[in-house]
């Protein structure tokens, strides 16, 4: 990893906006100035689960995957932090712990600040504190969105959401505007999605059969736009989506 010297943020622009992020470059700027960016290389392991935690982390460029492991060797994704959002926000509570294990997915850029500086940011900074404090909120209510989906949504609804989850971060659109996945992102599917390889292939060909997705060679490039037009939001979260058969939410293999 590498430090980055304090100056004007510049945070990376989603292609296509995700909707939660609150904060404005306005906002991260003056957060620079309590705390330290750091440029993370592909896959390194900013944390892992159960270490002692302090502060409160942006991401600024790339993303950040929280990631959960369980002893069968079996994992499960909650988040994938995108520019604008925060993690690790677990620091700022007493006596704290990580709860995620967090991966620099693809080269991320981050912004760290410790809870004592935190506490005099929102001290000095009121205003700007509340809009902070607000993303904080945004987030927590959509991982509550997301327990619901585990317990209420069949795999391709499931599937449906987490598809336009990572379309609102660039680094996986196309110039074309198309979302691109390529081998390497299934077992992050499987993950995110909390199903078996099985089960997201199978709804993946739904996709292609549909002409919402298009396979070129080992690529599957998946507009964004006729994918919100085929699922609508009363669908995602009613029980009369897609029709495919439920499976129960679990973390898949990924071996």
């Amino acid at each position: 990893m590498s430090e980055v010297p304090l100056a004007k943020i510049r945070m990376q622009t989603p292609t296509l906006s995700s909707g939660r992020s609150k904060l404005s470059a306005e906002d991260v700027t003056t957060l620079a100035a309590y705390g330290a960016r750091t440029t993370w290389p592909v896959n390194f392991l900013i944390y892992q689960r159960a270490a002692e935690a302090d502060g409160i982390s942006v991401v600024l460029r790339g993303h950040v995957v929280l990631r959960n492991r369980a002893r069968n060797g079996r994992s499960f994704v909650p988040a994938i932090i995108i520019p604008g959002e925060t993690f690790g926000i677990e620091g700022l509570s007493l006596e704290a712990v990580y709860v995620t294990d967090a991966y620099a997915s693809d080269e991320a850029e981050t912004l760290f600040v410790s809870s004592s500086q935190f506490r005099a940011f929102v001290r000095e900074n009121p205003g700007q504190a509340i809009n902070v404090i607000g993303q904080l909120m945004s987030e927590r209510a959509a991982l509550l969105a997301k327990l619901h989906a585990m317990a209420s949504q069949n795999v391709e609804q499931r599937l449906a959401c987490a598809l336009r989850r990572l379309a609102a971060d660039r680094s996986f659109v196309a110039k074309d505007g198309r979302l691109r996945l390529e081998l390497k992102h299934h077992r992050l599917l499987c993950e995110m999605v909390g199903a078996t390889r099985e089960s997201i292939a199978m709804a993946l060909g739904r996709l292609v059969g549909s002409g919402i997705a298009e396979r070129k060679g080992m690529v599957l490039l998946v507009a964004p736009k006729r994918l919100a037009e085929h699922i609508s939001a009363d669908s995602v979260d009613s029980d009369g989506g897609l029709p495919l058969a439920r499976e129960t939410a679990r973390p898949p293999a990924t071996g």
